[in-house]
C-alpha cells in the first residue's frame, strides 16, 4: 500500500483516472425532470458532496442538500436523484440512508469502490460507479468528486462545460505541482505548534472543511473554521483576548464578491490584533474547477507536511477504527 504523501504527489494520474472512470459510466437516460438532489457521504466520501453542491449553487435548477446522516430527508420522492457516496461500501450511515431513498422512491445511483453498497446496487438495479479500491477514502477525493461532476452534467444540475473544465484539471495540477507543495509546505511551517483556524468566504466552504479535515487525520491536530459573512454576526465578536497559539489562515478567491472581500479585509485587520499569527491562502486559476484545486491540492500537501513535523503517522486513524468496531456490537 502506498503512503499518503505518495498518493497526494500522484493525484494528477488520479485526475486522469478518475475522469476515464466518469466518461465511462454509462447513466441511462434522463427519465423525468428532477424536483431535487441529495448526496449521501461522510467523511472522506462525502466532502466532495459538499464541494460540488458550492459549485452547483449558482447554476442548478433544483435544490441541492448534502446529507451526512443516517436518515433521508422527507422530501425525498421518486423526481429526486439520490447520490449515494461511500469509498468503502460499508458506510453504516451512508447505507440505512441508501434503503430510505429507495423506499421513498428515488433514483439512486450509488459511487463505491465496493463493499454492500455494491452488492445492493446489484441486487435493486441501482446504477453504481465503482472507483479503485486500495486508498484511504480522502485520499481518492479526485475519484468521488470527478464523478459527482460528472453525474450533475449528466443530470443537467451543472453546465456541459463543467466537463471541459474537468479535462484540463489533471494537466492544471501537475504543471503547478512545485507550486502547491511549496505552498504547502510553508503553510505547514505556519501551522506548526498551533490551533488552527480557517476562514473563507462561504462559496468557498467545502475546501475549507478539507484542509480542516486533512490537518485533523492527517496531522492529528484539532482545527475549526467560519465562514465570511456569517462569522461577521457572531464569531468576529469573539476575537477580544490575545493568543499567539491561534494560527489563522484567510482562504480567498481573487474573483469572490467585492462586498465579502472587503468584510475579509476588515476581519484580518481584527485578528491581527489579537495574534500575529495570520496568513492568506489564495485560490489560483481560470475557472472554478482550477480554484477549487488549486486549494485542495496546497491544503493536502500542508497536511502531509504538517505530520512530518508532527512526527506523526498520516495513515492511522486507530480511535475511528475503535468507534466502528463499537458500533457494530450495538444492536
Amino acid at each position: 500500500m502506498s503512503d499518503m504523501r505518495t498518493w497526494v504527489a500522484e493525484f494528477p494520474q488520479q485526475l486522469t483516472d478518475a475522469e476515464k472512470i466518469s466518461r465511462n459510466a454509462g447513466l441511462r437516460p434522463v427519465q423525468e425532470p428532477l424536483k431535487n438532489v441529495i448526496i449521501s457521504g461522510l467523511g472522506g466520501s462525502g466532502i466532495g458532496g459538499t464541494i460540488v453542491s458550492e459549485l452547483a449553487k449558482m447554476h442548478s435548477p433544483v435544490p441541492v442538500t448534502v446529507n451526512k446522516d443516517y436518515f433521508c430527508p422527507a422530501f425525498a420522492g421518486p423526481q429526486t436523484l439520490f447520490i449515494a457516496s461511500s469509498y468503502s461500501g460499508n458506510t453504516e450511515e451512508t447505507l440505512q440512508c441508501t434503503e430510505e431513498a429507495y423506499r421513498k422512491g428515488a433514483r439512486v445511483v450509488i459511487i463505491t469502490s465496493g463493499g454492500r453498497l455494491q452488492e445492493i446496487a446489484a441486487e435493486k438495479g441501482f446504477e453504481c460507479i465503482l472507483v479503485p479500491a486500495g486508498y484511504h477514502p480522502r485520499a481518492c477525493l479526485g475519484y468521488s468528486l470527478f464523478q459527482l461532476l460528472g453525474i450533475f452534467v449528466h443530470f443537467g444540475i451543472l453546465p456541459p462545460v463543467f466537463n471541459e473544465y474537468r479535462s484540463g484539471l489533471a494537466a492544471f495540477i501537475s504543471n503547478n505541482a512545485a507550486a502547491f507543495s511549496e505552498q504547502g509546505r510553508r503553510l505547514a511551517e505556519f501551522l506548526q505548534n498551533s490551533i488552527p483556524v480557517l476562514y473563507a468566504e462561504s462559496h468557498l466552504e467545502g475546501v475549507t472543511i478539507r484542509l480542516r479535515q486533512q490537518i485533523n487525520e492527517n496531522a492529528k491536530m484539532l482545527c475549526w473554521h467560519h465562514v465570511i459573512p456569517e462569522m461577521n454576526h457572531n464569531e468576529l465578536v469573539g476575537w477580544r483576548n490575545a493568543n499567539a497559539n491561534l494560527a489563522v489562515v484567510f482562504i480567498t478567491d481573487p474573483d469572490g464578491y467585492y462586498r465579502n472581500r472587503e468584510r475579509t479585509q476588515y476581519c484580518i485587520n481584527v485578528v491581527k490584533k489579537y495574534t500575529p499569527r495570520y496568513t492568506e491562502l489564495t485560490a489560483v486559476g481560470t475557472n472554478p474547477l482550477q480554484k477549487v484545486f488549486s486549494l485542495i491540492h496546497t491544503g493536502d500537501w500542508a497536511s502531509i507536511f504538517l505530520s512530518e513535523i508532527n512526527g506523526v503517522d498520516a495513515m492511522e486513524i486507530d480511535v475511528i477504527r475503535t468507534l466502528k468496531s463499537t458500533l457494530a456490537d450495538l444492536k
